[in-house]
């Protein structure tokens, strides 16, 4: 399973941005999906992570109400919608996969996941 994500870039805050992450090599189906960030000189966390067979998504604390995960498992795609962002937000965006073996909240905060795209830039500047 390969993962490659887009839609990052420069934007001022209160913006919105849509990042995307397209899988290859096999289905998402399956899979319980996540999004992850890392910023310089700070560790990873799970920004929020979607499972499929029952709908199950987590958020991390500090993007509930402003950031949304959606799959189109149609087109192997998953999205997160990100409003109202602010300069904290500023990170390096990456996508994984697994098959989720434990709830999405446990692996949204462990990060035990199998696959990860390269990553995509977000900025969040005036």
């Amino acid at each position: 399973l390969q993962l490659v994500e887009s839609g990052g870039g420069l934007v001022q805050p209160g913006g919105s941005l849509r990042l995307s992450c397209v899988a290859s090599g096999d289905t998402l189906d399956d899979y319980a999906i996540g999004w992850f960030r890392q910023a310089p000189g700070k560790e990873r966390e799970g920004v929020s992570c979607i499972v499929s067979h029952d709908g199950s998504t987590y958020y991390l604390n500090s993007v509930k109400g402003r950031f949304t995960i959606s799959r189109d498992n149609a087109k192997n795609t998953v999205y997160l919608q990100m409003n109202g962002l602010k300069p904290e937000d500023t990170a390096n965006y990456y996508c994984a996969a697994e098959l989720p073996v434990h709830t999405v909240q446990e692996m949204c905060i462990t990060g035990r996941f199998g696959s990860w795209g390269q990553g995509t830039q977000v900025t969040v500047s005036a």
